[in-house]
């Protein structure tokens, strides 16, 4: 090796390491963060030799990668992926139905679980080892993304099909809030009788789903949890990929558990705009200061009040550090527009009493009660579940 060769691969070196560097200084808080599916070395072995089902979306990511094409480089089988709400690759619309097909960038066979039905066949499982589950949830009890995987555990427990789920961060982990679910208001928005906010992880929580005998018949599927590394319930974790067309920043996802409830009333959450989830209106809303007008956007196919300019609440200039310090739902916004509105029992729609889990809430606010007064009808049944949220918890908890 002469002179010029030695000192260019010296220099590429010392390149190397600097870069290295600067990517290591340059993460942010809580991005240091491994999901399980970047613990390759740890469920390769349960997933080579073997026919393999992924459940998965355009959040299953390792890297810059897909699970998908991850998997299939690395000569892993995979036979099969099955699709949850707003479809594999996570274009489609909230509610949207989505059909099975094959995936354009792999031609692996996809079977959706939003549209003619939630929950894989014996038919469908067919053939397969072992079922991988990896999607970023956001932690909150009526994203569907968590009854997607108590239905694949269910099936996979009848159909005695082993249940691998590489977890992922929760990014709301670091607190717990909200009405806990009544039983007799259960629907695809809310299964589990967890509170609105359950600061737990998918891994976590499918650990409680089994624990508690929630899928039905009481049956328990053969879980393994690939746990995240360098996680803990104290970490605020930016989420790599926007989770839904509608969860497009962080802001919005810390704004998630308390507007959303607002999908119950006659009110826009900005849907068909650029900031869904951090703008809440209607057109006949009494201040005119703010507005927005929903537009028919691919994601948002028709908005609330579609081309109508509605009035209301901005919520965009809240920094990221002030709704992280929230820990909480934040009812009042709920009660200032009920009041505002004048609406009284025309304020809300049916779909009020499945997304808070309750049929309490709409009830206490139509009969005047105060935030302060609603929360504490929650506590009694708040402070049972945090006692059973700790035997499931996998990562170091926030109290």
């Amino acid at each position: 090796m002469n002179w010029y060769t030695t000192v260019s691969c010296i220099a590429v070196f010392l390149g190397l390491q600097l870069f290295q560097a600067c990517v290591a200084k340059s993460d942010p808080p809580g991005q240091s963060v491994h999901a399980g599916a970047d613990q390759t070395s740890l469920y390769f072995p349960l997933l080579e030799g073997k026919s393999v089902g992924l459940v998965a979306n355009h959040t299953s990511v390792t890297g810059q990668v897909h699970l998908a094409d991850t998997l299939i480089r690395s000569g892993i089988n995979l036979v099969k992926i099955f699709a949850p709400e707003h479809g594999f690759r996570g274009t489609a619309d909230a509610g949207e139905n989505i059909t099975n097909g094959l995936d354009s960038q792999t031609g692996v066979p996809i079977i959706s679980l939003y549209g003619s039905k939630s929950k894989p066949s014996a038919h469908d499982l067919k053939g397969i080892d072992v079922m991988v589950y990896d999607i970023q949830d956001v932690g909150v009890r009526f994203y569907t993304y968590i009854s997607t995987l108590h239905y694949v555990m269910e099936a996979c427990a009848e159909n005695d099909v082993p249940l691998v789920i590489l977890d992922r961060p929760d990014p709301l982990g670091h607190y717990v809030d909200g009405p806990v679910l009544d039983k007799a208001f259960r629907s695809f928005v809310g299964m589990h009788p967890i509170p609105v906010v359950y600061g737990m992880t998918a891994g976590e929580l499918a650990r409680m789903i089994n624990g508690e005998g929630w899928l039905a018949g009481g049956l328990a599927c053969d879980l393994k949890v690939i746990p995240c590394d360098s996680y803990d319930h104290n970490t605020f974790y930016s989420l790599p990929v926007d989770p839904s067309p509608n969860l497009n920043s962080m802001e919005a996802v810390y704004l998630y558990p308390s507007l959303c409830i607002f999908e119950g009333t006659i009110m826009s959450l900005g849907r068909g705009t650029p900031t869904p989830f951090r703008v809440v209106g209607h057109p006949e809303y009494p201040d005119k200061t703010f507005s927005f007008t929903p537009k028919a956007t691919a994601a948002n196919k028709n908005p609330v009040h579609r081309d109508k300019i509605c009035y209301g609440t901005d919520f965009r200039s809240m920094p990221v550090a002030d709704l992280q310090q929230m820990r909480g739902l934040n009812l009042q916004w709920l009660l200032d527009a009920y009041t505002t509105m004048g609406k009284k029992e025309s304020f809300f729609t049916d779909y009020i009493d499945k997304l808070a889990g309750t049929g309490s809430l709409r009830k206490q606010i139509m009969d005047g009660m105060t935030e302060e007064q609603i929360r504490q009808t929650w506590q009694e049944e708040l402070v049972k579940f945090k006692v059973l949220r700790k035997k499931y918890i996998l990562y170091k908890d926030f109290e």
